[in-house]
């Protein structure tokens, strides 16, 4: 694809030794991480809020920050963008048996076990199930994957009674430990209810991350109404009782914030 190439051919200048951009130049695979995970976060919100203008520049940014990794990868000798587009290319097949091989798969859940078991024979040095998972993702996402790569080898839970079963019994725990005064076990055992209603997620296929950033963003708007009603009144919200402020909680509810 012609846009593909300039794009490249583009990035490559911005690189080059003898003219490019200074800043350009300057950076390394280290330096560009803090940059690129902001552009995929800002990707994300696009997609939350359904800005696909938005979404369609984000985009463009990441596939930026890829084509910069791989052209750092070209000037050190060790892979072209070429290589990376070969071999995820190759991957996308090999990891669907049930669309260019022989295995069907009937459902999305099918779809899912076939990519894990034959992810699993790739990566036969790997000691757990559970290794290959990016430690540095939010937790919710890390639990969600733990879970996951469980239940691909049949270790679930076999119903919803069980998991909710198991969610009060941590928050039981989280009670004892709070009434004994016990800071550390009170930590652990929050960790345990979270990780529980991880499971409760995963058992109706909601996305744990997205259900809480959709309830902080829900909750940003729930208290902007609190603050603005405050500074059209030119009264401090430090001033306002909980009582006020519950009721103009309240209120946002009712008008759909």
């Amino acid at each position: 694809m012609k846009e593909f190439d300039e794009l490249v051919r583009v990035v490559r200048s911005l690189r080059d030794p003898d003219g490019g951009c200074p800043w350009d130049k300057k950076q390394t695979r280290e330096s560009l991480v803090p940059n690129f995970i902001e552009e995929l976060y800002e990707a994300v919100e696009a997609i939350e809020t359904g800005d696909v203008a938005n979404l369609r520049e984000e985009l463009g940014d990441i596939l930026l920050h890829i084509l910069f990794q791989a052209q750092i990868g070209q000037e050190n000798g060790e892979f072209t963008i070429k290589d990376v587009v070969q071999q995820i290319t190759e991957k996308l097949i090999r990891r669907h048996p049930h669309v260019f091989g022989e295995n069907k798969a009937v459902s999305a859940y099918d779809a899912k076990l076939s990519w894990e078991s034959a992810k699993r024979k790739e990566k036969s040095d790997r000691k757990s199930v559970l290794d290959g998972i990016p430690s540095g993702m939010p937790s919710l996402i890390i639990a969600s994957r733990m879970q996951e790569k469980a239940d691909a080898v049949g270790f679930s839970w076999d119903s919803l009674g069980t998991i909710l079963a198991k969610i009060r019994e941590e928050l039981a725990e989280l009670e004892e430990a709070v009434q004994k005064q016990d800071r550390a076990h009170t930590q652990e055992e929050f960790g345990d209810l979270l990780f529980a209603l991880v499971s409760y997620a995963n058992y109706f296929k909601l996305d744990a991350e997205s259900s809480l950033r959709e309830a902080c963003a829900k909750f940003r708007r729930r208290f902007g109404h609190i603050e603005d009603h405050f500074r059209q009144s030119k009264k401090e919200l430090a001033q306002a009782s909980v009582q006020e402020m519950e009721a103009l909680w309240q209120d946002a509810k009712k008008i759909g914030k």
